[in-house]
């Protein structure tokens, strides 16, 4: 156990949320990023960034033109994060359902 969080010690090839920076990390990934919903791919994308924030999971965040964004809709919801700015928020719509508030997106982030 790891005495300032009481939480356990990552294992091999694990993360733990608390050793993420404070602010937020952004770093690229590598690696293809598809958001596939009921059978349909809503993004596809090898130019995703990840955000490690202390407390949370990582977030992927996906560039505008790799999204489907004719399958987004947005709502009245919004958020703001202390490092990111306002998000304003979309749902996702299918043949066969919607997806409430499943996606956001920043407009104008924050600098930095």
């Amino acid at each position: 156990m790891r005495a300032s969080t009481d939480q356990p010690t990552p294992g091999p090839g694990q993360e733990s949320v608390w050793d993420y920076p404070r602010p937020p990390r952004v770093e690229p990934v590598s690696e293809q990023v598809r958001v596939i919903v009921d059978g349909i791919v809503i993004a596809d994308t090898v130019q995703a960034q990840r955000v490690l924030e202390t407390a949370g999971a990582p977030v992927y965040y996906l560039p505008r033109v790799d999204v489907r964004t004719g399958l987004l809709r947005p709502t009245q919801h919004t958020s703001v994060c202390e490092w990111k700015g306002l998000a304003t928020y979309h749902d996702i719509v299918l043949p066969t359902r919607e997806v409430a508030n499943a996606a956001w997106s920043y407009a104008h982030p924050s600098a930095g």
